[in-house]
């Protein structure tokens, strides 16, 4: 069995000549728990994935240039522009994003900020870790006067996505400078090249602060801050709130499920949750290998949810994966039937 590859390439080694491969490449922020089924996968049917983490930006251009027989963005495809590339969309698991930092002393969610304390942090206005506005969120917290390095995506990433559509809607200023989108022109700090990238660029620099799918901050021992959410209360990053934030979501509001969970109203909700997606051709190439890449999720949906949980990501609920495995319909040879039956 091949190890995994600190690169951020997912791979496992085929056992039994009949297993057919499946490709895939795109989102950093769901590739732990990818790496985690694709090897129980492996065990269970001698399978073979091989996934490449290079970002969600990447894994549309793959996918669209028909590189791969599946594309991860963590940033889901307007219904205009699934109609425009052929594609079908559906969401394989749901996460969160967290504002990491590492700041000698103060432990994980000992700092509590908020949507517009974070903007202004990450937009460049406030530019010390003791200044009055952080101060005001952690009273009687001893915050040293150390100055922050804002640590970013350097690629185009659907964690960038995310975080910036979070802190748009909740923050004029940001939303006017530097904006939203899988890539900005940040005004202050570092890049880092996936999630991996800015973990460890946060994890090597005093005073950094960054955001990271929440695996990538527990993976690295990380601390990362509470956050207050819509209904005003300070809430910690964990699989519960997570799941909170997803509760209320109308998967069918938008074309190929690509509703947004930032920002859900409940006590409990974390405000920075996101699904993950998958992107496929209508018209499969190779009919057979798309089937593949069907079977590998009907799989992950039947049996990955304790991996997931385990990993601080929140399984799609049974109702919906109905939903999702009743769309792969849509997913045709070139005789106009459905690759998986």
């Amino acid at each position: 069995m091949n190890k995994l590859l600190v690169a951020g390439v997912y791979a496992l080694a085929c056992t039994g000549a009949m297993a057919q491969d499946i490709t895939g490449a795109g989102a950093t922020f769901p590739a732990p728990i990818y790496a985690k089924w694709a090897e129980a996968y492996k065990a269970a049917t001698g399978a073979q994935l091989n996934y490449q983490a290079i970002g969600s930006g990447g894994g549309v251009k793959q996918i669209t240039a028909k590189t791969v027989d599946f594309g991860a963005s963590d940033d889901p495809m307007s219904g205009d522009d699934l109609t425009k590339n052929g594609l079908a969309q559906f969401p394989a698991v749901i996460g969160g994003v967290v504002v990491a930092f590492n700041l000698p002393g103060v432990d994980a969610n000992k700092i509590t900020l908020d949507g517009a304390v974070t903007a202004d942090i990450f937009r460049g206005a406030i530019k010390s870790w003791d200044d009055a506005a952080i101060a005001k969120l952690n009273p009687g917290l001893k915050l040293p006067a150390t100055a922050i390095t804002v640590v970013y995506r350097s690629d185009s990433s659907g964690t960038t996505a995310v975080f910036t559509d979070y802190l748009a809607g909740v923050s004029a200023p940001f939303k006017a400078s530097p904006g939203e989108g899988k890539t900005v022109n940040w005004p202050v700090g570092v890049g880092g090249r996936g999630n991996a990238g800015v973990a460890a660029n946060v994890s090597k620099i005093a005073g950094a602060i960054g955001y990271v799918e929440f695996a990538y901050a527990k993976q690295n021992k990380i601390a990362y801050a509470q956050q207050v959410n819509r209904d005003g209360r300070a809430v910690q990053a964990d699989d519960t709130t997570f799941a909170a934030a997803a509760d209320r979501a109308d998967w069918n509001s938008a074309p190929g499920f690509g509703i947004s969970l930032n920002n859900q109203p409940g006590a409990n909700a974390w405000p920075i949750t996101s699904a993950s997606f998958i992107l496929m051709h209508k018209n499969a190439a190779d009919p057979k290998r798309s089937a593949e890449v069907l079977k590998f999720f009907k799989w992950a949906y039947a049996n990955g949810s304790k991996a997931a949980v385990e990993l601080d990501y929140v399984p799609l609920p049974a109702s919906v994966t109905k939903q999702i495995e009743s769309s792969w319909r849509e997913i045709k040879d070139a005789s106009g039937k459905a690759v998986l039956n």
